[in-house]
Formats: structure tokens, sequence, C-alpha cells
């Protein structure tokens, strides 16, 4: 593809500002879209010897099941290329003015929420979210930027005398080039969530969004253009997990990498980076969820907000939010209230292809599929939805999954187990407090939690027994920029957030000097 050619459809999907118009482009094109990855500040045509070999991935809209673009599965050699590209950039970026960069930043953000809404569409087409869902997530973005932009304005570090004979105090430094590796749930958001603080604190990155979701990563090397982040500073690649995403994270340039994906995915990363002890690592990991529900939340004065954020938890972008509250406990005494009230509530206000989006590819359509296979063949109880037909390529009319209630689930099911990651909760009864706890922790991942209650002191009690990186107490998804984030057990390890992401991205050494 020429410069030119390149450019011209650059233009196109900037200009799309509804929906209607991007499906539009979509059907007028004869060849899907093809992306280019953002290398040393410009885009990289295909034939070039950065990209790749001449094999590429195809990405579907999930809603309709078309292809809509191509990607490149970069290989390693092209992989060297962008982390050398991020290596030459650090020593003057390391360097740069900590206002400077925050600047850059600020207008990143700016410019993000210039294009706030083409952002928004296609993110909605590329990952099936509904419009509004990839609304509030470009606006989470939008934060990114600015939250990192001025929280490096405020550095500060510790000195301390050691008996009138030292002075000792913190410096810190930019760790060096990260690996930056998003999913596909929450593209735009969660990339945006390691690129900002990395370039904050100085170090320069290359970064690989899913190949099931690459198009406002695309997008967002245009937004870089713009800003001034200077060549080489962020570099964007296509391409799969085993052939680009290991090829990045195995390399010795590499000195640190910040992954969020799925728990196999990390013990991966885990492995190929092993014999590199000083190589920084911050693993976001699974997370199947437990929501516990109290009978004193369902009294009537806040029933209404029990049944609301229990389903938000559940059902919110599909379940395809690594955060998401997938096995709810409820306090037998009101179990059957729950059920009847939280059914009705799902039924009216989860509806598929209106507040309810597709799944992101055939293939997790495919895996959902089969777990509510299971459930039927196990005897569950289905309050809501029902298992899918079989879809295959040539046929899909959209990877749509319904929204989807069991009960009578057995404790050792996979289904009770397994991160199933889709629209799909199950409701269990429980007797005593400990007894929720115990069900709660009784999980290989520790991601986060949801505990619905109003007796203040059960909210600490039990909060501070839960085995969960984060716990909500009557609320969900709510996040300040600086807490820190991350899980426990299989959920990963390490934190970021504030202070958090600058331990990630920077090394911290002590110096002593005399006191006289």
């Amino acid at each position: 593809m020429s410069s030119s050619t390149s450019d011209r459809r650059l233009s196109e999907l900037w200009s799309c500002v509804t929906l209607d118009e991007a499906s539009s482009l979509i059907d007028s094109t004869s060849n899907p879209f093809s992306l280019q990855n953002f290398v040393g500040g410009q885009y990289i045509a295909p034939h070039d010897s950065l990209t790749s070999s001449s094999q590429h991935i195809t990405s579907f809209e999930p809603k309709t099941g078309r292809p809509i673009y191509t990607l490149p599965c970069t290989q390693p050699h092209a992989v060297e290329a962008a982390i050398k590209a991020a290596k030459a950039a650090f020593p003057s970026w390391s360097k740069t003015a900590r206002a400077e960069r925050s600047a850059i930043l600020w207008k990143v953000s700016e410019l993000l929420q210039q294009n706030r809404e083409v952002f928004a569409i296609w993110e909605s087409i590329d990952q099936g979210k509904t419009l509004d869902r990839a609304r509030i997530e470009v606006d989470r973005a939008i934060s990114n930027f600015s939250y990192f932009s001025t929280f490096i304005l405020h550095e500060q570090t510790a000195a301390r005398m050691v008996d009138g004979v030292a002075l000792t105090y913190e410096h810190r430094s930019p760790a060096g080039v990260f690996a930056l590796i998003s999913p596909w749930n929450m593209p735009l958001y969660l990339l945006t969530w390691k690129i900002a603080p990395c370039l904050a604190f100085g170090c320069t990155a290359v970064a690989k969004p899913s190949e099931v979701t690459s198009m406002t990563a695309f997008l967002l090397g245009d937004i870089f253009q713009k800003a001034g982040v200077p060549p080489g500073v962020i570099n964007i690649i296509f391409g799969d997990g085993a052939t680009t995403g290991a090829a990045l994270v195995a390399s010795p340039l590499i000195n640190g990498v910040s992954f969020t994906g799925g728990t196999q995915t990390g013990i991966a990363i885990r492995r190929l980076t092993a014999h590199q002890i000083g190589k920084h690592l911050s693993l976001e990991l699974g997370g199947k969820n437990p929501t516990l529900v109290f009978a004193d939340s369902m009294v009537p004065s806040v029933r209404e907000r029990t049944i609301r954020v229990a389903a938000m938890a559940a059902f919110e972008n599909q379940g395809e939010i690594c955060l998401c509250g997938s096995r709810i406990y409820v306090e037998k005494s009101v179990y059957n209230d729950f059920v009847r009230d939280f059914t009705a509530y799902v039924r009216e206000k989860y509806v598929l292809k209106q507040t309810v989006g597709a799944v992101a590819s055939l293939q997790h359509c495919d895996k959902i599929r089969r777990y509510l296979e299971l459930a039927a063949e196990q005897k569950a109880t289905f309050h809501l939805g029902g298992v899918p037909p079989t879809l295959n390529e040539d046929e899909a009319q959209g990877y749509w999954i319904e929204p989807t209630i069991l009960t009578d689930v057995a404790k050792n099911s996979a289904i009770q187990i397994d991160e199933i990651f889709g629209p799909v909760v199950t409701i269990t009864p429980f007797d005593n407090e400990q007894e929720a706890i115990q069900l709660a922790n009784d999980s290989e991942y520790g991601l986060a939690a949801i505990l619905l209650t109003t007796d203040g002191a059960r909210m600490r009690r039990v909060g501070e027994q839960l085995e969960a990186g984060l716990v909500w107490v009557n609320c969900w998804l709510v996040r300040e920029l600086g807490t820190p984030f991350g899980g426990m057990k299989n959920s990963g390890t390490g934190r970021e957030g504030g202070e958090h992401s600058r331990d990630v991205f920077t090394v911290v050494r002590t110096l002593h000097l005399p006191a006289y």
C-alpha cells in the first residue's frame, strides 16, 4: 500500500462520526482495510521490511461476522526493529523534563477528547460492545493521559539521617524499554492505562494490542504523531501472541513487561522471562469474581441498588470484563426473592442488540456456548438465556449470546470454577457469613469481589477477609487512578495506578552522602 493510499484510508476512518457512516465505509470497501505498524513515529507499509512477512490476520466485526480489516502478524525480526526504535529513543526521552513530557501527554488527552466519538464508534464496531459502553471507555482512556500527565509534576522522595553520620535519599529513574500488551475486551482503555504511565515516567515502549481488536490502537498512532510524541518513544505493532508477543517479551532489549490478559498467557510470560531476573513484570490476569449478597441488602430501601449493582457487575460489556462478578452468592433467607428480582431486572435492562452487545469473536462465542451446553447437560436451571446455536465462519451473522442466569450449579462444576468471560452468571445460596467468605475464596483467582450489605462492621470484617486485590462495597467498577490495581493468587502479580505505576516503570537507588 502506498503512503498516499494509506493516508487516504486513515482519513476515511477519521471521517466516520456515526455508526452508520462507519458501517457504510466497511460495506463500500472491496478489500478489508489493512492496518500498519507504527514504528519510529510513522506507519510502516506492509511491503516494508519493518512490518512482517506476508502473514496477515483478518479481524471480523462481532455484530455481523463480516471482515473489517487485516493486520500484519509481525515477525520476530520486525519486532526487534520496533524494540530498537524504542531503545534509540530512550536516552533523550528519559532525560526530557517532566514538564515537557506532561505537556505532550496532556495534548494526547485533548486530541482524544476532540475525537471521542470516532474512537467510540470504531471501538464499538471492532469489539462488539454497545456505543454507550465504548464512550465510557474512551472517557477513561482520556483520563489515563490527563491523570498521569499531571501526576509526574508532583514528584517526591524520601531522605533519612543515619545518626548524624550520613544522609541517605532515594532517587528514581526510568526503567528503560517496556513491552505493553493489552487484551481484546477493553482495547483502548487498557492499552492507554499502560502507555500513559510508561511515557509519563520517562520510559519508551513497544505496545501490542490484541489481534482481535486492534483498530483504535492503529488510530492512536496518528494521535501520537499530532501530539508531538518524539519518534520511537511509543511504537505499536500488531500480531498474535505466539509469534509477535513471544518475541516481544523475550527480547533481552526489553527491560519490563506490563501485561493484561489470561492467566495461561501470564504463566507463559513468566517462563519466557525467567532467566532475565531484573526484568520488571506487572501481570494483571484472569478473574472469577464473587458477588456476596447479604439479607440486609435486600430490604426495600436498598433493594433496587443491590439488584442494579449485581446486574451491572455480571453483564456490563457482555460480561467481558475481568472484574465482572460472575459467581453470585446470596444469603439463604432472601435467595428466592433475589433470584426473582434479579432475573426480572436483567430481562428488562440487559436486552441483546440494544443494551447488550456481541461477544468479541467467533472463537469466544463458541467457548461460551460449550459452557452453556455443559450447564444443560448438568441439569442447571436456566432462569434466563439458553444454549445458542452452533455457528461457523461462513454462516455467522454476529456473535450473540443472551444474558444467562443459572442456578443449581454444582460447586465443583467447571461453570463455577472457570473464567467463562461472557454474559453468564451463577447464583448460589449460603447460610452464614463464614460460609459466604469460604465460597468466595474457593477459587484459584483473586482479582476482585463485590460485597452487598448495609452493615458497616460487616463491610470491614468480610471485606478484609476476601482474597481479592479489589473489593467493592455496594458499588462496582468505581476507580480512582491512584489506587493500586491488581490481583492475588492466579490473578496476577504487581500493582498499577498512581505511585504503584511509578514502581513498575522506574528503578530506585539509594544514595548515601556524608552528613558533614
